[in-house]
């Protein structure tokens, strides 16, 4: 795949560009904006001045750019909240004109209100939903208008995790002729599958805007990777004038394509509606032929395949860019979590960027996507450090009871046809132990997670739960039948005194594999998964050991903004890869037993004294500079037969599965270790004793952007010994130079406490290595020059195009 039609599907949003007949025109509006932070009542009217406000393209996250106080909550990362303007002035494009023009949003945080002219769009308090306004009654056909956006993101400790302020998603301009396709209206499913056909149904919802009747010949047609087209249905229906009406389609395709994980085969649906006789809208998606099936007691099958689910779970922000984040930084993410093993991702605890879908349908993995952390009731966010001092009660709950059946439907609605998504999750730990709710049953048993001891009857019962999870389950039954619906529980021994779980098609225990047996048993009908999981090996066991256990979720793929603990610690460390999407100790460990290719990774740590307990998790360097005369624990994770150790080019021994340690006496120079299959050598890693730091090294992933869409280079930066050795306990400054059509988006080191500006070119390395961030901002030759005090500079050439 290459990236730059990932890039541009990503760009041009949820519709692809359309042939130049049909009357359906999306542009990006994520240019020429100005912001000012800061309350400036008046600034939704067309005539106030915005002179002196920042300029700035979307999208942004007005947060991460800090400072970094104590002052705010560990939260959410120790930033700041506060309230944010955007206005941006344009005339209608001429394409645009007679025709319905609409804006829509994929993400602002939060609590935004728009205005276009001075007249109120509309509000939507949520940060993670995407939304629609019409602008047509009140565009200006000739001269200025004026678009207006209020962010209202002051509770600033109202998140467990960081979710950033401001329009951090992007944004769309779409005409429509009259007679349209709804927003998120057309509907794919394949009810039968199998390998040599599959039946595919379209469900098409269209909107007649015009005050006559019209009859609108409805086509659906199925284009395979080379354009070609492998099945088409049509339908003639009569629209009533100013209301909506569904078609209903269904086609055969024979041979099918099918998508999986290991081939992400994809289709094209096209769809169109044509009036008397000419084309009046066509809608382009991508969509996949799949089957998903979960069983009590044989777990999860994809298209008739029975197979583990080998999951992340995931949050939004990228370190220093918050949560404003270019698609090629999670293709990058995602790219080294497959390949670590992952195959199933959890959207942690919200729906994510449109883009992100799209990765995961191209690159082939599994999704639960989830709406909430929270319902009618807060939960805690701390403020002082992660379970520390008196935690704040802001949050989604504030107006749930109002929006959460609309956010709920428009996320199933936004991402149906996905066919990466399979299942729709209505919350994370609703039943946290007493946090907030409660039971009898907490003074009794054994209670992993709970916050205060045992039953606290002034919190509000825990029979609550039921009737909202079952009206949230209609709700999202009704808007697509296709997927099961789940939820992530924290707290089954209180929610099995409810009826939580029977709202359910599939019910996650967080954190509870000693639960696994005995609810199995209990209740054989239900279907258990883990949906939150430690990185323990016997969590892990409790999964690949039993068959009706069909997943494990780890917490977590990446480490992530807030959650934090004490001050001057902004992040949570718990991810595989830390925020500058380097891979740490777990991910080589989780490489060694999720996937089969040939691996090997050695790492070193102080041997434990004897009969020491062993630590919660392995930990280890992949360094060999120690003091004389230490006694280590070499660790070698690999998918290998055999593994043999070797110092110096001293044979160590051979030694057997997935894990073998050796305690080895430190001798300077070079340990390297060989992996045998059918004692073969098929894979080496070696660790080297380094000198001093002497040079960076720069490795950009491409070299060529693409200028029109403000392509995006991430160049990993590396401190090396003169013999060209990571030295990875070096922490230099490097100062970063750019010429040509470029800017600094940013610079990631990966450090949990560290408190740099972002966007200054003066960035400390962390563990000998960072991230930089480079966006093409026009056309030409791009110079980056990397240099610190006493290093030899690194230099990369880049052209944006």
């Amino acid at each position: 795949m290459t990236l730059k039609p990932l890039l541009l599907l990503a760009l041009t949003g949820l519709l692809a560009t359309p042939p130049a007949q049909a009357q359906r025109q999306q542009i990006s509006f994520n240019t020429d904006w100005k912001f000012h932070l800061g309350d400036v009542p008046g600034s939704e009217q067309a005539s106030a001045t915005d002179r002196d406000w920042r300029a700035l393209d979307l999208p942004h996250d007005w947060s991460i750019e800090g400072p970094y106080s104590e002052q705010w909550a560990s939260a959410t990362a120790f930033l700041p909240g506060g309230v944010g303007w955007y206005r941006k002035s344009f005339a209608v494009p001429a394409g645009f004109r007679n025709k319905q023009v609409f804006i829509y949003f994929d993400g602002v945080s939060k609590n935004s209100e728009v205005w276009l002219n001075g007249h109120s769009l509309g509000k939507r308090p949520s940060g993670f939903a995407s939304f629609q306004y019409e602008l047509t009654p009140y565009l200006r056909a000739t001269g200025p208008n004026v678009l207006a956006v209020k962010v209202d993101h002051h509770e600033a400790a109202d998140s467990r995790w960081y979710i950033g302020s401001g329009i951090y998603r992007n944004v769309y301009l779409l005409a429509t002729a009259p007679v349209h396709v709804k927003t998120w209206g057309v509907a794919f499913t394949t009810p039968t599958v199998s390998a040599s056909a599959a039946t595919g149904k379209v469900a098409v919802s269209f909107t007649n805007g015009a005050a006559k009747a019209a009859n609108v010949v409805v086509t659906s047609t199925l284009l395979d990777a080379k354009g070609q087209p492998v099945a088409t249905a049509k339908q003639t229906i009569s629209a009533k004038p100013k209301g909506d009406t569904t078609a209903n389609l269904t086609f055969s395709i024979k041979n099918p394509a099918l998508w999986s994980v290991a081939h992400p085969n994809l289709y094209r649906l096209r769809t169109t509606l044509a009036v008397a006789g000419q084309p009046v809208d066509e809608v382009n998606e991508e969509v996949g032929v799949r089957s998903i099936r979960f069983d009590a007691n044989q777990g999860f099958f994809l298209n008739g395949e029975n197979m583990k689910l080998k999951g992340l779970c995931i949050h939004d922000d990228a370190g220093a860019l918050g949560v404003a984040v270019p698609p090629e930084v999670w293709e990058r993410r995602l790219k080294l979590l497959k390949a670590g093993g992952c195959n199933s991702l959890r959207m942690s605890h919200n729906p994510h960027a449109d883009y992100l879908y799209r990765l995961c349908d191209r690159l082939g993995f599994l999704v639960m996507d989830e709406a909430f952390d929270e319902w009618e009731h807060g939960k805690n966010k701390w403020v002082a450090g992660w379970n520390v001092g008196t935690p704040a009660q802001f949050g989604p709950h504030e107006y749930f009871k109002e929006w959460g059946e609309r956010d709920l439907r428009d996320m199933v609605l936004r991402n149906r046809n996905r066919p990466s998504i399979i299942m729709w999750s209505i919350g994370n730990e609703i039943d946290y132990p007493n946090d907030p709710y409660s039971h009898e049953v907490l003074n009794t048993g054994r209670n992993p997670q709970i916050y205060g001891k045992g039953y606290l009857p002034t919190h509000p019962p825990a029979a609550e739960m039921g009737p909202i999870a079952k009206r949230l389950a209609a709700v999202a039954r009704q808007a697509d039948p296709s997927r099961p619906i789940t939820a992530a529980l924290a707290g089954v021994v209180m929610s099995n005194f409810t009826d939580y779980p029977a709202a359910l098609d599939l019910v996650g225990y967080n954190y509870q594999e000693f639960r696994y047996p005995e609810d199995h048993a209990k209740y054989p009908s239900r279907v258990i998964y883990g949906s939150e999981n430690g990185m323990a090996r016997s969590a892990w066991a409790a999964v690949d050991s039993n068959a009706y256990v069909s997943a494990q979720y780890l917490w977590t793929g990446i480490d992530y903004l807030g959650e934090a603990g004490k001050w001057p610690q902004r992040a949570n460390g718990a991810g595989l890869l830390d925020m500058a999407g380097f891979p740490k100790l777990e991910y080589y460990l989780r490489q060694s037993l999720w996937t089969t290719a040939p691996m090997l990774y050695l790492v070193a740590a102080e041997a434990p004294a004897a009969g020491a307990a062993p630590t919660r998790r392995q930990r280890g360097t992949a360094t060999w500079n120690w003091p004389a005369a230490s006694q280590l624990r070499v660790t070698a994770y690999t998918t290998n037969e055999a593994t043999e150790l070797f110092l110096n080019g001293q044979s160590l021994g051979r030694k057997t599965g997935n894990q073998p340690t050796w305690d080895v006496p430190y001798a300077a120079g070079e340990l390297s270790a060989k992996g045998y299959r059918h004692d073969q050598v098929v894979s080496e890693h070696k660790l080297q004793t380094v000198g001093a730091p002497a040079a960076i090294q720069l490795t950009p992933d491409r070299r060529t952007l693409p200028a029109k869409t403000r392509g995006l280079a991430q160049l990993e930066v590396a401190i090396v010994d003169e013999a060209g050795h990571p030295v990875l306990t070096a922490d230099d400054e490097i100062i970063v130079a750019l010429t040509g059509p470029a800017r600094l988006l940013g610079i990631e080191n990966g450090d949990l406490a560290n408190h740099d500006n972002p966007t200054t070119p003066r960035h400390r390395a962390h563990q000998g290595r960072l991230l930089v961030y480079v966006q093409a901002t026009g056309v030409g030759p791009i110079g980056v020059q990397l240099t610190a005090p006493g290093l030899r500079s690194a230099s990369a050439a880049l052209r944006a195009e």
